[in-house]
């Protein structure tokens, strides 16, 4: 959705500057040296770059103007941090540093909070199953993750849990073009059924049918959960009667429903 989006931070993202490797290379080596101005125009000349990955993240609902500065914070460190001496190119090491900045503001502007540690916990198991991912292609157990880094199963699954994005009642789940189903629609209330309600109205109709003893009676053992003794000995018959009235009045209640 927000890929025709034009203006970003007060950017023109379809007037972004695009630096071959050769200026790159030279304004790192100015960078290196300690010009202000290679290191803005840099930053500049990567912020493509930079949009180019947070829209992989667009999907989670958070402001592009949100991503796109945590983004260039990446581009930021990557530049400060780029050895050129290393025969790397530098959008090989800015991608991951860049992506690593916006997966850190995300874990950490969850709108569920979990701790640090359990956080810590959950991106070591995820880091080792792209390990074991990578070794064997084929996606690993949760054993397997938990003997990877030395932990117990039970606490990966669970950490792994905590750091998952909270699905929005409103997410469709299913969409054949018309509409589409969402995940309030896969929801029921085992106490809110539509016969449950009818039942309900049905009841309150049937009581008023009743004479008023024998409402008083069925109000006072049903829904106050008092005993027939204690209901003869507050209106003051005798057990027996109140027994005799209770039947009458289920079975008249019966009929009418």
């Amino acid at each position: 959705m927000y890929y025709n989006k034009v203006e970003i931070c007060g950017v023109n993202t379809s007037k972004l500057k695009t630096l071959t490797d050769r200026e790159k290379k030279e304004l790192l080596l100015r960078v290196r040296d300690g010009d202000e101005e290679a290191r803005s125009a840099l930053i500049d000349g990567n912020l493509r770059l930079v949009l180019s990955i947070i829209q992989r993240f667009t999907n989670r609902r958070e402001n592009l103007d949100d991503l796109f500065q945590v983004g260039c914070i990446g581009l930021i460190k990557a530049i400060d941090n780029f050895n050129v001496e290393l025969d790397v190119k530098f959008s090989t090491y800015a991608v991951p540093m860049i992506i690593g900045e916006v997966r850190r503001y995300l874990r950490d502007n969850n709108s569920i909070r979990v701790s640090r540690s359990v956080r810590d916990l959950a991106y070591r198991a995820l880091q080792a199953r792209e390990r074991l991912q990578n070794a064997d292609s084929q996606e690993p157990t949760v054993e397997q993750i938990a003997k990877e880094i030395n932990e117990k199963p039970e606490a990966v699954a669970a950490a792994i849990e905590a750091i998952a994005e909270p699905v929005s009642l409103y997410d469709p789940v299913y969409s054949d073009g018309g509409d589409s189903i969402y995940v309030m629609d896969q929801i029921s209330d085992s106490d809110s059924h539509d016969e449950a309600w009818l039942e309900d109205i049905a009841l309150r109709e049937a009581l008023k049918t009743l004479g008023e003893r024998e409402r008083s009676i069925i109000n006072m053992r049903f829904f106050k959960g008092k005993t027939q003794m204690e209901i003869a000995r507050e209106i003051g018959i005798s057990q027996a009667q109140v027994s005799r009235l209770e039947k009458g009045a289920l079975e008249h209640i019966k009929k009418q429903m």
